[in-house]
């Protein structure tokens, strides 16, 4: 099994690999060719997105900057609007629901590292998978850890770790994140 194989199976595997650093260079080079894109080049953006990402809906907006891993792990449905300086480590699939909206500052992390010094130190890396069901927003410097789901409709507050499952239709903030209170017909400002 190569080692692109085990990062895909949630497997440990080595980072030191050069088809894993070949993908990455690629990605390097695709995430720096979309950060240098002007406001106005907005079909140029798209193109980049479309070679870059696994699936990328036309609907999906993302401010330079922005960096991420592969790029062919990410997964965007209909409306996804990304802010400023959000980084993807997408070592594992991030799956994007439509209507999505992602404040400046956040990382969606799949990516973490063995426990163990001498695992850790030889390059190691393990990997689980994020998903944003639709209608999710996240606040401004979040954190998401892999292996994490955010239900549909749920909104994460500013600067809040998600170590684990944010159930559907509710506020949670915090680090780490928690569930404050449920959305509800009050919310409405419309």
């Amino acid at each position: 099994m190569t080692e692109k194989e085990k990062m895909l199976n949630g497997q440990l595997y080595s980072t030191m690999d050069q088809e894993i650093r070949d993908l990455q260079q690629k990605a390097k080079a695709l995430t720096y060719e979309y950060n240098m894109t002007r406001p106005d080049e907005g079909e140029k953006r798209h193109s980049i997105l479309q070679e870059l990402f696994g699936e990328c809906s036309p609907l999906t907006f993302i401010e330079p900057s922005f960096r991420c891993d592969f790029g062919f792990n990410i997964y965007t449905e209909g409306l996804t609007v990304v802010n400023y300086n959000c980084v993807m480590l997408d070592t594992s699939e991030i799956r994007i629901g439509a209507n999505a909206f992602i404040g400046p500052g956040t990382c969606l992390a799949c990516a973490g590292h063995p426990l163990i010094p001498e695992e850790r130190n030889q390059g190691f890396v393990v990997s689980k998978p994020i998903t944003l069901e639709k209608d999710v927003w996240i606040g401004a410097n979040c954190t998401v850890v892999g292996g994490v789901t955010i239900g549909e409709g749920s909104m994460i507050g500013a600067g809040s770790v998600v170590t684990r499952d944010i159930p559907a239709g509710v506020v949670a903030a915090g680090n780490p994140c928690r569930v404050i209170r449920k959305v509800t017909e009050a919310d409405k400002v419309l």
